[in-house]
């Protein structure tokens, strides 16, 4: 396309031309007064000389039209998924799309797809402005037809004003859905995010129904760990608050749900889940050292390290029968607590530990039966033997005999030994990948040997490490609801020393304890759920079994779908996958069961699920643009079947009104881009001195005659 146009480059700068102009004038003038013959052809021989001097040219222009641009944003947040209204916006887009291509030679079609990248997005809701902006600010202003949006009406990032808007088109919304929909949700107003376990903690909820009176009952069930808690009514608009004890560490999933209110637009928002992570309070232990004994620092100083754990430490350093003359006022001033501590406040310790102890009349047999039933009760004991325990004052042929998993057979192995990880060792969270430990096979460790070793015959339990001759040297089990520890050897401490290279006493010692305090992480047979980003990571972990096993995950719509755990050696198997939608994850291995739940605690995106008009109204008028319903028909109440009419799509001029009954304008900009110029003079030089010279030679001829 070509476009003609006259451009003048004066030679002379402006002012002297504004002067030489005046200077005409004033000739035309005096002539006029004076009525000198010629004065008309002298005006004309300087009018002449101005317009030679204004060099005008003709300049014709090679223009390429640019088509304009029409942003077409579809809304694929969550909330449009429910009552159809994702099939209404993807119909409507394919109407839009043969519409505008009606438009093609002139119109540029961008879509831009509004949706969450990450469940963590949900949390802050539909965000469509900002998309617009982003989309409009690579647009150039002269090729900006407008904008479509198709959505609820769901959006959660508009300013509060709307003083600068960077769109600078008319934005037209298409909405989804009806203008008259109930619906009922249900609010988690306050939780914590963690708790004390053996505490209670409470959360408040809140029923509420958008578009209904408040103070009607609803049914309200909570779960803990997919256990059923509480059922009860609860009124409508009041907030509730539900308590629950932590009873175990690591994460609680609590689970909310709300009965399906009258005229219910989704049940989707009707549950709630959180995750509140249970954590001890200060674990305490007791340790009890039957004498004196290098091992005995061992011990104390890696408890006393551990700034969650409370140590109750004691020494029995003169058993009853010792009776020599020491003066009272020479004996030590605190008496060993028996009573306070084996009967009274047993139940206060999570952990008690008995270092080289042999009977010696110290603790009668109901003070022992007492932890016998703390154990039964869901305590714990760790005994690490000594010599003694192959004795005839054995702690065995005590009360506690009962708890322990292997039985001394009256020998003491005095020689040097490696202590070495079983199979099931190289399993357990407890031993496996010790430092210094060894890949297994035929691969030894590398720490230090230790010199001295209780000869046992084991009854039941788990063997986790061997010492001489492939004897059981660490031993664990079960009793009932507690937990059981055998360590058949009182030299430890040598690794603790450095002897010949020392070990890993500290962390074996630690993993120990925390095991014995049922620690999560330390679950030897165990499914786990975890959650980072988008990312849903699926933790098996056996003792005794193959790791590629399958899982059957249920989401939390209810699909089910079958994984292959991967195998990672020493007992754990694992799967990753992407998910894309919040809420509770369900995984079966068969025998367990493991809830994770999934994406923010109030998502902004499920606050209101009703379509409406009200959110984008501001940004629709700002822009002079048009908001209507892609079903226009009244709603069933009016009882009328009439559908409505496709949205007419028109181009209008810059400036004029942009929406109509059932139409929507896109602007006709005509912004176009030069790619050519070709200027040609209007007065070639030689015409120009030809023409001024027959104007002087008429002015001349006219004054001479």
């Amino acid at each position: 396309m070509n476009a003609n146009s006259i451009e003048f480059t004066p030679l002379l700068p402006l002012p002297v031309m504004i002067a030489a102009a005046v200077a005409v004038l004033a000739i035309l003038a005096l002539c006029l007064v004076t009525r000198a013959r010629g004065g008309w052809w002298r005006v004309a021989v300087g009018a002449g000389l101005l317009f030679v001097l204004l060099r005008p040219t003709l300049v014709s222009e090679m223009r390429e039209p640019q088509k304009d641009i029409v942003v077409v944003a579809v809304d694929e947040s969550p909330s449009t998924e429910v009552a159809g209204r994702k099939a209404e916006i993807d119909a409507a887009v394919q109407r839009l799309r043969r519409q505008l291509s009606a438009y093609s030679e002139k119109l540029d079609v961008r879509e831009v797809r509004i949706r969450h990248e990450s469940i963590a997005d949900a949390g802050d809701g539909t965000r469509i402005y900002n998309q617009l902006s982003e989309a409009f600010g690579d647009i150039p202003r002269r090729r900006a037809a407008g904008a479509i949006v198709l959505t609820d009406g769901q959006v959660h990032d508009l300013p509060k004003r709307l003083d600068a808007v960077p769109i600078k088109a008319p934005v037209h919304v298409l909405l989804a859905g009806k203008p008259d929909m109930l619906d009922r949700r249900l609010v988690v107003v306050n939780a914590p995010a963690y708790g004390i376990v053996g505490n209670t903690v409470s959360v408040t909820l809140r029923v509420e129904d958008a578009g209904r009176a408040t103070g009607d009952p609803a049914r309200l069930v909570v779960r803990r760990d997919g256990e059923t808690l509480v059922e009860r009514n609860v009124v409508v608009g009041r907030d509730t608050v539900v308590s629950a004890v932590i009873e175990h560490g690591g994460s609680t999933v609590m689970e909310f749900s709300v009965d399906k209110g009258p005229e219910e637009l989704t049940i989707e928002n009707n549950r709630a889940v959180l995750s509140i992570n249970g954590v001890r309070d200060r674990l305490r232990v007791l340790l009890v050292s039957g004498e004196p004994h290098p091992g005995e620092r061992t011990w104390r100083n890696l408890l006393k390290s551990d700034p969650s754990v409370d140590l109750v430490h004691f020494t029995i350093l003169r058993p009853p029968e010792k009776q020599d003359g020491t003066p009272i006022n020479e004996l030590s001033l605190i008496s060993f607590p028996t009573r306070e501590l084996f009967e009274v406040k047993l139940d206060e310790f999570d952990l008690v530990i008995f270092d080289r102890y042999r009977r010696r009349g110290v603790l009668p047999p109901v003070y022992l039966q007492n932890i016998v039933d703390f154990v039964r009760d869901g305590g714990a004991l760790l005994e690490a033997v000594g010599p003694s325990f192959a004795g005839p004052f054995s702690i065995y042929r005590t009360p506690l005999g009962q708890l322990l998993p292997a039985e001394p057979t009256g020998q003491t192995i005095s020689k040097p030994f490696r202590p070495q990880v079983t199979d099931i060792g190289r399993r357990h969270p407890v031993t496996a990948n010790l430092p210094g430990s060894g890949s297994g096979g035929d691969d030894a460790p590398t720490w230090g040997r230790w010199l001295r070793q209780i000869d046992v015959s084991l009854t039941r339990g788990s063997v986790l490490m061997s010492g001489a001759g492939a004897k059981p040297l660490l031993v664990l089990d079960r009793y009932h609801k507690g937990r059981v520890a055998q360590f058949n050897s009182d030299h430890i401490w040598l690794w603790a020393r450095g002897f010949e290279g020392g070990g890993p006493q500290a962390e074996l010692l630690r993993r120990l304890a925390h095991w014995l305090m049922k620690e999560p992480d330390l679950e030897e047979n165990d499914l786990r759920m975890s959650f980072d980003g988008d990312r849903l990571k699926i933790v098996r972990r056996s003792v005794d079994k193959p790791e590629t096993a399958d899982i059957e995950l249920t989401g939390p719509g209810g699909d089910v779908r079958r994984l292959t755990l991967q195998d990672d050696g020493d007992g754990r198997g694992s799967a990753v996958l992407d998910v894309r939608r919040s809420g509770l994850y369900t995984a079966r291995d068969g025998e367990r069961t493991a809830l994770a739940a999934v994406g923010a605690l109030n998502p902004k995106e499920f606050a209101d699920l009703r379509s409406t008009e009200a959110l984008l109204r501001p940004l629709v008028e700002k822009t002079g643009g048009g908001m209507m319903w892609l079903d226009a028909a009244p709603s069933p109440a009016k009882l009328s079947p009439a559908k409505s009419s496709p949205i007419d799509i028109r181009r209008i001029q810059p400036g004029r009104t942009a929406s109509g009954n059932r139409w929507i304008g896109l602007w006709r900009n005509e912004d176009y881009i030069v790619t050519g110029v070709d200027r040609t003079s209007l007065l070639p030089p030689l015409l120009a001195l030809l023409l001024l010279c027959g104007l002087v030679a008429m002015a001349w001829k006219r004054e001479a005659d």
